[in-house]
């Protein structure tokens, strides 16, 4: 399914949904892309904040993490390709190889509510 764009006039009275980020504070996996594409290692992580177009990530702040690897949002058995954006101590910002889908947030930000 596609993402529908609207054109909304003056840009400056309506705010950019493209870009609007949710706290879900939601546990999940950082997974390694291996050897031949295996995704055996894995370390876990919270997710904090999620958007369509990425994601920021809590993780031990001695974990080295890659420059590409997977996403698991616990709950769903969807992986999502991320980019290491950048990297604060533990605090670390990723996007996502390709904008996920909209129904696809709307079910991540379901589950999350659903859980609180």
């Amino acid at each position: 399914m596609s993402l529908q764009v609207q054109d909304l006039g003056n840009k400056s009275d309506a705010p950019d949904k493209a870009f609007e980020s949710f706290t879900i504070d939601r546990p999940g996996k950082i997974i390694f892309v291996g050897h031949h594409l295996s995704t055996k290692n894995h370390v876990r992580c919270l997710i904090r904040r999620i958007s369509l177009y990425g994601a920021v990530l809590e993780v031990s702040p001695f974990t080295d993490i890659p420059k590409n690897f997977f996403l698991e949002i616990l709950g769903i058995h969807d992986e999502i390709g991320c980019t290491l954006m950048r990297r604060e101590e533990e605090k670390v910002t990723v996007g996502f190889n390709m904008l996920i889908d909209a129904e696809f947030l709307h079910h991540v930000l379901k589950l999350s509510f659903e859980a609180h």
